[in-house]
Parts: C-alpha cells; structure tokens; sequence
C-alpha cells in the first residue's frame, strides 16, 4: 500500500530492499510531472542512528553526489511524526547481478568494471573511502550500459595513519587487512573489493571468496592465493594470527587463475585479466594497484580504444578520461622534479603518496569543508 513521507512530497510505491541501516523503495516525487527524469526516484528510509553517523554519511553525500557513476543524492527529508531522516536518490533500473553475469560479453565486464574504477577514483580523490564495494552496491542498468555506485553508509574520510574499524565491508568482500586485524587500512580496501567482483564476472561464480565467517573467509582466499603471501604479509606488519585460524589456514600453494577456466566461462577469461587480477587481489595492501593505475592497465585497452561493433564512451567518461591522464602526466612531471633533487629531495625519492593510499592522501588529512544537512 503507497503512503508518503517528507511532508507528503514523496510518495512509496514498493520496497526494494533491505539493510542492516535501512530499507530502500522505490517512490515518486509528487511535486514533479512525469516528464521529469527524477520523478521516479528511490528512497532509503533510515533506522534509528546516531546523529553524527547520519551527518557523515550526509555530508559524504554530499561531496560525491553528482560524480561520475556515482548516484546522485536528491533530497534529503524527515518524517514528520518519527523524524526518522531518509535519503531521496536518483532511480537506477539495475539489472540483478545473477543476471546480468548469464547476459555479459568479455567487452562488457571490462566496461563496467572500468566504470566502476572511475567512480571509485574520483571518490578516492575527494578523500573518502566506501569500504563496501559488492554487486549489491554497484548498480548496472545493462539496457542503457550505466554504472552507478550507492550506499555510502559505512563510508568514511582517510586520514594518513588513522585507525579504522575493521568492522567494515560485507565478508565476501573483506580486504585481508580486515580479517588479520590491521587498523591503518587505505583507499586500497576498496580496489580488492573490485578484484573479488572481477573475479566472479570473470568466472561465472556468484561470489568468488565464499567464507561460513570471518575465519573461513581468510581461508578461502588462501585456497587460492596460497598461504607464502599471507605470512610474509604478516610478518612484514607484526601481524600475529589467531593459533585456530592459523591452523585453519596451514599450508597451501598458490592456484593459477587458468584453473579456475571452464567451458562456461572461457570466452570471458584472458591473459590480461588474470594479470589485474594479481594486481588486485594482493595480500599486502600497499600493493595493490590504485584506481589511477587500474585505469591504464591493458585489460581496459579495448574500452578506451573502443573496438568496432563497442559502444563509444560515453562523452563525460570521455572528459573524465582526459583529466585523469593529464593528472598522470603531472604526477610524473613532479616524479622528474623530485629525481632531480627539487625542493630538499634527493634523488630517486619520490614526492607522490603512498601505493595505494590515492591522490587525496594529504587533503583528506586536512579535512573536506563542512557541508550542511538538508532536513
């Protein structure tokens, strides 16, 4: 039965939908005319929280909300009587992910999967990290071939040498860093959660790193990642694991990513994405590509060269393309100045950040100006 919230501007058609945070339905914008785009919108009534978590998801929000594959925030309201907040966004005609996997070419996963960085690009630029990169955030309306990431609830600012809650994430998509323990964790959370949704395009499997819980879903990334990896890892960060997880894991090699080809998957495997996925799926998170580097890895030359009978780029992909690698360039005029000892450096050392931490790094520690909350 519809009902209405927001001082009757919003009215609720269906669900769509539920979290741990909130439900999600599908409404309609009463004060607009059906020929208007956002008259069909969605809307995440929120649980009871604690204010100053609504207010940094609000104004995170805020910060990325008209980026590029990034779902736009449209309005944020109270129930009159409850004043229980909920967020108006715009309305994405998703395609669910087991379809969309049985309804992809090798050229389409590359495309989403390159959509999905830019997003996660452009957030990491304005110092934020999501922290809960899965297919049930990552909306693709496949009729129309766009991309948009949602659900900033767990999202938060980086800070350089912050600790953060390892809490985070959904387990399936849990970094390594999450499941030892470590706290300093980086933009680079986000990069192995694309790694575990490539991997299960790749391979047709509904979730690539199945783990019962947070034990057995370390072990199922050993299984394949092999257990050499995991403890040099952590040795290298003084990482002690747990004496039971430690014997769950044992020893175990390394698996080649062509074992895992089949005769269902095959046309959608290929040299160039087992290659980003080593690159991505790293133990160590300071290794791991960061979604400028993702961006130009080979895997993605079809998409940027836009082989015949490829849908061209959308033309705000197109710019958004253009600004990265003038971005890139500059980085390495900068890597030139620095190897030249320029401003106190001394050859050979680099002025960029960290592998990893995204070019935000240093203005995230200064902090994003306050936004205000819509209410």
């Amino acid at each position: 039965m519809a009902r209405t919230c927001g001082k009757d501007q919003y009215e609720v058609i269906k669900q769509l939908g539920k979290g741990k945070y909130g439900e999600v339905y599908e409404g309609i914008n009463l004060r607009l005319t059906a020929r208007d785009k956002d008259r069909v919108c969605v809307i995440k009534v929120m649980r009871p929280v604690k204010e100053h978590r609504l207010r940094r998801e609000v104004k995170i929000l805020q910060h990325v909300s008209g980026g590029p594959n990034i779902v736009r925030l449209l309005d944020v309201v109270r129930d009159p009587e409850t004043k229980t907040p909920s967020f108006v966004f715009s309305f994405v005609d998703a395609m669910p992910f087991k379809e969309l996997q049985a309804a992809v070419t090798d050229l389409d996963v590359r495309y989403y999967i390159f959509q999905l960085f830019i997003a996660l690009d452009y957030c990491h630029s304005r110092g934020i990290m999501h922290r809960d990169v899965k297919p049930g955030n990552v909306l693709i309306d496949h009729a129309k071939r766009e991309l948009k990431l949602i659900d900033w609830g767990l999202a938060d600012f980086y800070q350089p040498g912050k600790e953060y809650p390892v809490r985070v994430a959904t387990r399936f998509y849990k970094g390594p860093e999450l499941l030892v323990d470590i706290k300093d964790y980086t933009y680079s959370l986000d990069v192995w959660g694309v790694g575990c949704m490539l991997a299960a395009l790749v391979f047709k499997k509904p979730v690539f790193f199945r783990g019962e819980d947070e034990f057995d879903q370390l072990v199922k990334v050993v299984r394949v990642l092999g257990t050499d990896g995991l403890y040099e890892y952590c040795e290298k960060y003084g990482v002690e694991l747990d004496p039971r997880l430690a014997q769950l894991c044992g020893y175990r090699p390394r698996v080649a990513w062509r074992k895992f080809v089949t005769g269902d998957n095959s046309h959608l495997t290929s040299p160039e994405a087992f290659d980003l996925l080593d690159r991505l799926l790293k133990y160590d998170h300071h290794e791991r590509l960061t979604c400028q580097e993702a961006l130009q890895h080979a895997y993605f030359d079809p998409v940027r060269e836009g082989l015949p009978g490829f849908k061209p780029l959308p033309e705000p992909m197109v710019q958004m393309l253009a600004e990265l690698d003038a971005r890139r360039r500059q980085q390495q005029r900068e890597q030139e100045v620095g190897d030249d000892g320029a401003d106190g450096n001394g050859p050979g050392q680099s002025r960029g950040p960290p592998r990893g931490r995204g070019p935000a790094a240093t203005a995230a520690a200064v902090g994003p100006k306050e936004a205000v909350v819509v209410a």
